[in-house]
């Protein structure tokens, strides 16, 4: 009974969870959509200005028709009004009849451009419709000719007396009204005064644009007192940028068109809204706002209604109704599953992922509410497939977080586990490669390895690739010596030409020695040379770096885990000793940890850990069967962890420090380290690809893990992609301004939260199961995202370039002597120079974001307009300069140690 119940149970709060979820992202879209109160009006306007093109048709390239819908756009005005104003004579030559079908008269427009045979070819045409179609009341000739010069005053006036002279209906020709006030000449050749009052393109506050409308209107009309006053156009967007105060939106569209209806109409103004329909087209021409001055959008849909509230977005429901469901159906399979939770933990993975939801409906509701040129649908596309790969970052991280920062969270943590009393311990092969390594450091390694308290141990050494004899044969020496101090050993001497090996074995011991002068592989080849010398007996065999120093109860205390048959690999926690001297070296091993106390328990979960080339154990069966090391990759070690899962071994991650290495010597060393690390990732992910398909021997879990933890890697290469598209981007806006316009902010919001979410979350971690010291925290972070150009290059190398060779990291010296035999090659230069090359690149991309926005910010100025819209990008260039302006602190941070360290080394 107990079974069904917690069943039930588990069900019913995962759906409270995820109800709560959901009904908080409803409720953030309710709070971003209020409603507004604005004056009922009337169904049937005075007039409408009329475009006739559709969603993707553009002037001159296109000419509406009955054919493309003119007639249908037509009846649908005339449910509004019975007045339509166009703008040109030849752009819709079935215009005319198609209106009068449709019960509409028009006032016809006449375009002029600064083409005279162009505008020649317009009054023609423009006399000719108001000869032949009864419907044409009025004609304008020139729309703000004046206003953008495109004409001489005095040819426009030749132009307008040709017109009324030839027709016998009345001419005009529309102008901003203060064009009209600086030159009253131009009313003397006209029958009526078409003026536009568009208070949004004068930065007018919505709630002063009516009573800033009527003061202009009458100020035209008290200059004109003859002359009949037509509004040419009146309105308001219902997108675009910010101008000042005056918002486009489109609940300030209705606003303002509710409001200027309720207080014209009584007057029996003469009037013609701006416009019928939206026109996409006008963004090369008027910039983003352009498109937005319709009554209806562009599909042919009503933007707002006449009467009731005002909606801020009458689509918001339905986009919230959807990004909700979506929210559930991610979260609720999650909560189930990992029902052991805190509530605490859930509900903030709950919220996240509806976070994204919310976002991902947003991003795909852009082309809609937008009109995207194509050029900008191009970026979109691009962005998509990016965006998405943010949002899954995001939620994996949050993921992480959830799991590990509240009690209960980890439920699967291996112990230490010593061998039962009386076990028969078995013999351990232990591997330990090296190539051209400091002598005096592989020595105490070897040291402490052969004191290991275990009663059958093999070591096998394969110095590979090393020419200096001075480097190789101290540890020749040392095994040499086993023989003389212990009476009991044996020691065989095999000298070949490509190989030289030396063996002692004593009771409990044996010791190999192989020098290969010349050997393929990396150090996977090295490793697969010491599998040939290893004891057919052996059942496991561990892996240590040359510059590690075990304690000796390392295999004591894991035997239990040794003599389980389900366990293929044991692995423990990279360490490092005498980090307390260099700041730079307290970083590093603060990032570092950050992984093993927080990373790998999070796969241990799942039995997904990473092994490492360093304290693991792998049973001596299991890497036979699968072939040893494989040679074709810089890391080795990962790769193999891979395929021991895949053929469905057990790993176990025990969180016990049992040895201790070096960290890179300088900050060249631990950016080289993390390149190798990075390509040699997407190397296995190139040669392992099918293992993460549907059809893999690897578990959910598993597959999960391995590319949940690539996601920041990709991360970080898309943060390089978007400097370099940040940069292109802003010199396009410097230099053509009309094609790069500023991007939507919607786009920009994916990275701010993923920037704030690492920000946060890692921190967070770091203090709650690494270290609380906010010096070493804020070390960490600055580190790790110091990483991010070098990670960025190593991915796109392993997945794109050529085979990437394996290079040794150079580690910080502990002593004068490991110092001397471990200088870098003297040809690099000088310690300085090598960290100016080693940074060469983040150098240059700060320089180039740095410039870039510092030359928006001169060029907008003072410019009142959209500045929330700019101030967003300039935000998206500092942000994306901050991993390089990491990098450099760090790289400062190892010149100064490195710098401190000379001098007291020449002391």
């Amino acid at each position: 009974m107990s079974e069904p119940r917690d069943h039930a149970r588990r069900w019913l709060v995962s759906l409270l969870l995820a109800a709560v979820c959901a009904s908080g992202q409803f409720l953030v879209w309710w709070g971003l959509h209020p409603q507004y109160e604005a004056p009922s009006v009337p169904g049937l306007v005075s007039g409408m200005a009329f475009n006739p093109y559709s969603r993707w048709q553009r002037p001159p390239d296109d000419r509406p028709s009955a054919a493309t819908g003119l007639a249908d756009d037509l009846r649908l005005v005339a449910g509004l009004t019975r007045r339509i104003r166009t703008y040109s004579a030849l752009e819709a030559p079935e215009l005319p009849a198609l209106a009068e079908r449709a019960g509409l008269k028009i006032t016809q427009g006449v375009w002029l451009g600064d083409n005279r045979n162009a505008n020649s070819q317009e009054i023609a045409a423009g006399i000719a419709i108001a000869r032949q179609h009864p419907n044409v009341e009025r004609l304008i000739v020139g729309n703000e000719v004046v206003l953008q010069s495109r004409l001489p005053l005095q040819e426009l006036i030749a132009d307008l007396e040709r017109v009324r002279a030839a027709v016998s209906v009345p001419v005009s020709t529309a102008e901003p009204w203060h064009v009209w006030l600086e030159h009253p000449e131009l009313a003397e050749h006209v029958d009526f005064i078409t003026v536009h009052l568009l208070p949004y393109w004068e930065q007018v506050l919505l709630d002063d644009a009516v009573d800033s409308l009527f003061e202009r209107l009458q100020q035209v009309q008290a200059r004109f007192p003859g002359k009949p006053v037509v509004i040419g156009e009146v309105g308001w967007p219902s997108g675009g940028e910010t101008r000042g105060g005056a918002v486009a939106t489109p609940a300030a569209q209705a606003q303002f068109v509710r409001s200027f209806l309720a207080s014209a109409q009584p007057l029996g103004l003469d009037f013609y809204l701006m416009e019928a329909f939206d026109q996409p087209w006008k963004t090369s021409i008027e910039g983003r706002a352009g498109p937005h001055w319709g009554w209806f959008d562009a599909y042919r849909q009503p933007k707002f209604a006449l009467s009731g509230p005002v909606l801020s977005d009458a689509y918001w429901p339905g986009r919230a109704l959807v990004s909700c469901l979506l929210g559930i159906a991610f979260t609720l399979p999650i909560l189930l599953r990992f029902s052991h939770l805190s509530v605490r933990a859930q509900l903030v993975f709950g919220a996240v992922v509806h976070v994204v939801a919310g976002g991902l409906v947003m991003l795909m509701a852009l082309p809609m509410v937008n009109y995207l040129r194509p050029i900008d649908i191009a970026v979109w596309l691009g962005l998509l497939p990016a965006v998405l790969l943010m949002g899954a970052m995001l939620i994996a991280q949050t993921f992480e977080f959830v799991e590990l920062y509240w009690p209960g969270g980890l439920r699967n943590i291996a112990p230490l586990r010593p061998a039962r009393e009386g076990l028969a311990l078995p013999l351990v092969s232990v591997h330990l490669a090296c190539s051209n390594e400091p002598p005096a450091m592989v020595l105490e390694s070897l040291r402490r390895l052969f004191a290991l308290d275990w009663p059958q141990l093999e070591i096998c050494i394969v110095d590979n690739n090393t020419r200096d004899p001075a480097l190789w044969q101290p540890l020749a020496a040392w095994v040499g010596s086993l023989a003389e101090t212990h009476p009991e050993a044996q020691l065989v001497r095999d000298e070949q030409h490509d190989r030289w090996s030396l063996t002692v074995t004593m009771p409990g011991r044996r010791v190999v020695l192989l020098h290969l002068p010349v050997l393929p592989g990396f150090k996977a080849g090295a490793l697969n040379e010491a599998m040939a010398l290893t004891s057919p007996q052996a059942a496991w065999i561990g892996v240590i770096d040359a510059d590690y120093q075990v304690a000796p109860d390392w295999l004591r205390s894991l035997a239990g885990y040794l003599e389980d048959p389900a366990i293929s690999l044991v692995q423990c926690p990279q360490a490092h000793r005498q980090v307390r001297e260099r700041p730079l070296s307290r970083m590093m091993d603060s990032e570092y940890s950050g992984f093993f106390r927080c990373g790998m328990h999070h796969r241990h979960q799942r039995n997904a850990i990473i092994q490492h080339g360093t304290m693991t154990l792998v049973r001596a069966g299991t890497l036979r069967a699968l072939g040893g090391w494989d040679a074709q990759t810089i890391c080795e070690d990962t790769e193999l962890g891979l395929r021991i899962l895949a053929a469905g071994g057990q790993a176990v991650y025990v969180d016990q420090v049992f040895g201790t290495g070096l960290v890179p010597a300088d900050s060249p060393s631990y950016l080289k380290q993390r390149f190798r690390w990075a390509c040699g990732a997407m190397q296995i992910l190139r040669l392992h690809r099918h293992k993460f398909g549907w059809r893999s021997a690897l578990s959910v879990g598993q597959r999960y893990h391995f590319i949940a933890g690539w996601l920041p890697w990709w991360g970080d290469t898309l943060h390089l992609l978007f400097s370099v598209a940040c940069v292109g981007w802003s010199l396009g806006m410097l230099v053509a301004p009309t094609l790069f316009g500023l991007p939507d902010w919607h786009l920009m919001v994916p990275l701010a939260g993923l920037l704030l979410c690492r920000l946060l979350t890692g921190p967070l971690l770091h203090a709650r199961r690494v270290t609380g010291s906010l010096p070493e925290i804020i070390g960490a972070a600055l580190a790790g995202m110091a990483l991010s150009h070098r990670i960025a290059l190593g991915v796109l190398r392993g997945l794109f370039g050529p085979p990437a060779t394996f290079v040794i990291t150079r580690r910080q010296a502990t002593t004068q002597k490991e110092s001397d035999q471990s200088d870098p090659d003297p040809r690099a230069g000088s310690a300085l120079r090598q960290h100016l090359i080693s940074v060469w690149q983040e150098s240059a991309l700060l320089v180039l974001l740095a410039t870039c926005l510092s030359a928006l910010a001169w060029s907008w100025g003072h410019q009142d307009i959209d500045r929330f819209q700019r101030l967003a990008w300039l935000m998206m260039l500092a942000m994306q300069a901050v991993p390089y302006m990491a990098t450099l602190l760090l790289s400062a941070v190892s010149w100064v140690g490195v710098r401190s360290a000379s001098t007291s080394s020449r002391a």
